[in-house]
């Protein structure tokens, strides 16, 4: 039962959020995913890739999102699904 409940109130999330035109990861990196978290957000992100908005923020470089999400294979399929057709811009300078 407790497998079920898991799977429906995730099935609600995704509906949910694939319905938003724009969702925002703001500080990418700063907390690491473990496997099945890297999975989700994987996931989650590949069904919005090309139909929805997604702006993501972080202060690591892409060559160090392996320190994130912990697999190479998965960290190169994310990184090509989100600059896939994207603009990137790379902001240097002070923070405030």
């Amino acid at each position: 039962m407790l497998f079920y409940d898991l799977q429906q109130t995730l099935r609600a999330f995704q509906n949910r959020f694939e319905k938003y035109d724009l969702v925002i990861a703001d500080e990418m990196g700063y907390i690491s995913f473990d496997k099945e978290g890297s999975e989700l957000l994987f996931t989650h992100l590949s069904l919005r890739a090309g139909r929805k908005y997604t702006i993501i923020t972080t202060n690591l470089s892409f060559e160090r999102w392996g320190e994130i999400f912990r697999d190479p294979v998965m960290t190169a399929a994310m990184i090509d699904r989100l600059t896939h057709q994207s603009y990137i811009i790379n902001m240097n300078g002070n923070s405030y």
